[in-house]
């Protein structure tokens, strides 16, 4: 197949989501990419919580002026409790009654799917600018329905909707439709967690908030916080799938990468046309070198390494032509020790996994570069 259909051919992406995951794993192979599953948190619905049956009975009873509806999962779920209690009807009337403010596109498809119509909309999909706007408007004295997104974490920036509105005079109904929590075994998230920090990974792709929350949570609660972060400036690519996703992240200085529409989609057709892209890629002479997190591509042909290989080229990849020293290269092995044997070792596999030996000179009692012709 060629690259043009296989755009993401060589590199690994991480996949933090918990709902879809596998057709969206499924539209990033389809273009070429391997790709690892570590869904960072579990949805539990709360379709049998009295809290959100009180608080659907007291909106039928009093109907709010205005609703603020805010994921598309817990619209849809919130409906469907409702009609388990035999509120569904009701329940409808009285938002049909009320001025319904969506966050998004995917809420505004879920109203709509309950025959209800959205009044407002922003463009952000930002609950601050949804804040923002009924601020501006006045709610002092306003009945206000939330319907909330699961519980609020360290890592989200902004003030609470709730608080606020509360703060600026309205009547505040909050509607808790689900929560979410870590997920009940860890481990596939503590092994995305390494691979972020040792750079295996190319990408690493959120689809919700809380996924980032909970992930930074894991890391944190490890020890692995910091190195992680840093694995996430400095060489593993944060996909998200839209502003509020990203930032988290962005709050803690990682760049992020997200396509113009918050749809899986869009979102995969981002990562393909972005990624290579952002690719390393080092001429030295006739043949070109492509990095990747798990593999190198030598002449569009993908070559798998070790993780000491990968050290190595990396190492060696980021002074392209100049010449690095056994002790630096030692430094960047898995295990370091104190032999420098240790890097001819793996020099030599190097080179014989990456199929052009030349690639990688020796320089006589100074160390090995890549084989790319230095100007004077």
């Amino acid at each position: 197949m060629s690259s043009e259909n296989t755009p993401l051919r060589g590199f690994t992406i991480g996949v933090t989501a918990s709902r879809r995951a596998d057709e969206f794993a499924t539209l990033l192979t389809r273009r070429g990419s391997d790709v690892v599953l570590a869904p960072a948190i579990r949805i539990i619905p709360l379709s049998d919580d009295a809290e959100l049956e009180r608080a659907t009975r007291a909106i039928v009873a009093d109907p709010p002026a205005v609703t603020i509806a805010t994921t598309a999962i817990g619209f849809r779920g919130w409906m469907g409790a409702a009609d388990g209690w035999g509120l569904a009807d009701s329940l409808s009337r009285a938002l049909s009654a009320s001025r319904i403010l969506a966050r998004g596109p995917k809420v505004t498809g879920a109203i709509r799917a309950a025959e209800l119509r959205e009044e407002w909309s922003p463009e952000s999909e930002s609950s601050s600018e949804v804040l923002e706007h009924l601020l501006a408007e006045g709610v002092a004295g306003k009945r206000i329905a939330v319907q909330l997104h699961g519980e609020r974490t360290e890592w989200e920036p902004g003030d609470d909707l709730c608080d606020v509105l509360r703060a600026a005079g309205a009547d505040v109904v909050a509607v808790p439709v689900y929560r979410w929590t870590p997920p009940e075994d860890s481990t596939s998230l503590d092994r995305m967690i390494e691979q972020i920090s040792d750079r295996a990974l190319d990408a690493v792709t959120y689809t919700s908030a809380p996924a980032v929350a909970s992930m930074l949570m894991r890391a944190k609660a490890t020890g692995m916080l910091e190195t992680m972060l840093q694995g996430l400036r400095t060489g593993v690519t944060a996909v998200c799938v839209g502003p509020v996703t990203a930032a988290p992240l962005i709050e803690l200085d990682v760049p992020v990468t997200m396509p113009t529409r918050a749809r899986l989609g869009s979102l995969a057709r981002h990562i393909a046309e972005d990624l290579p892209r952002r690719a390393v890629r080092i001429n030295i002479g006739a043949h070109v070198l492509g990095l990747r997190g798990r593999c190198v591509v030598v002449d569009d042909e993908v070559r798998c390494l070790a993780p000491a290989g990968m050290a190595l080229i990396r190492a060696l990849a980021a002074k392209p032509g100049n010449v690095v020293s056994r002790e630096e290269l030692l430094t960047a092995l898995p295990g370091g020790g104190g032999d420098t044997h240790a890097v001819e070792t793996a020099v030599a596999r190097l080179r014989s996994a990456l199929g052009v030996p030349a690639l990688v000179q020796t320089v006589v009692k100074r160390g090995y570069r890549l084989a790319v012709e230095l100007e004077e």
